[in-house]
């Protein structure tokens, strides 16, 4: 039951256009326009080094998070949810098959973009096979955010509220511009944020060639336990 729901909840993200321009379409078109124009200032990296690890990380941001949050607060909305917690599918596995299709989708994006990075000259410094922790703990961290939103939002709002946050997080969280492009002050809270932890630990990972980095792991961490703490004490089905 666990894998034909997660089988329909992934041919329900790739058959909607909206959702899949947000998903793949989008971060393939900044990594491909950023590196090829000189329109942001990287330091001394190579520009395809420096973003193809923060377009990662807004691929994950996009599919666990916006896209999960707009479409279960539809859900919730036209009673799909209660629908489904009425059929011998429990809930949890219901969040399973969630959780299980949005890992697919990242998948895919991960295979996209990698490869039209490689195309485009990069060369990792690090593995990619140390960057799964980052991706993973990003993975939670923004899918609780993404079901904390649904659950206590209305399905409008959490459209709105869900693109408003995707917009702020991509501009301020390192993916496409180094932090130090703000004030000392305003750096360091921005370093807090899910999306400048999971941009960073890839960096240091696949552009540094570093090994794991306490700091962006502990504030991924942090996001997960607390985002999904309270999405499951705040979460309503209907």
């Amino acid at each position: 039951m666990v894998a034909a729901q997660a089988g329909a909840e992934i041919r329900a993200i790739l058959r909607n256009g909206e959702q899949l321009l947000l998903t793949l379409i989008i971060p393939v078109l900044l990594l491909v326009g950023f590196s090829l124009a000189p329109l942001v200032d990287v330091g001394q990296a190579r520009r395809i080094d420096f973003l193809t690890p923060g377009v990662l990380a807004l691929a994950i941001m996009s599919t666990a998070f916006t896209g999960q949050a707009i479409a279960t607060g539809f859900e919730r909305r036209y009673g799909v949810l209660k629908r489904l917690g009425a059929t011998p599918l429990s809930r949890a596995g219901l969040l399973l098959a969630k959780t299980l299709a949005v890992l697919a989708v990242e998948l895919l994006q991960i295979v996209v973009i990698v490869g039209v990075a490689l195309a485009l000259g990069w060369r990792p410094a690090g593995s990619l096979l140390a960057a799964v922790p980052y991706l993973l703990l990003g993975t939670a961290a923004f899918s609780g955010l993404g079901l904390l939103m649904a659950g206590v939002l209305r399905a409008e709002a959490t459209l709105a509220a869900a693109n408003l946050v995707y917009l702020v997080l991509l501009g301020c969280g390192g993916v496409v511009f180094p932090l130090s492009v703000f004030p000392g002050g305003v750096e360091s809270v921005l370093e807090l944020l899910p999306i400048s932890a999971l941009t960073g630990g890839l960096r240091a990972v696949l552009m540094d060639g570093e090994g794991l980095a306490l700091g962006p792991l502990a504030v991924l961490a942090a996001w997960t336990v607390v985002t999904l703490g309270l999405a499951a004490r705040t979460f309503r089905w209907e």
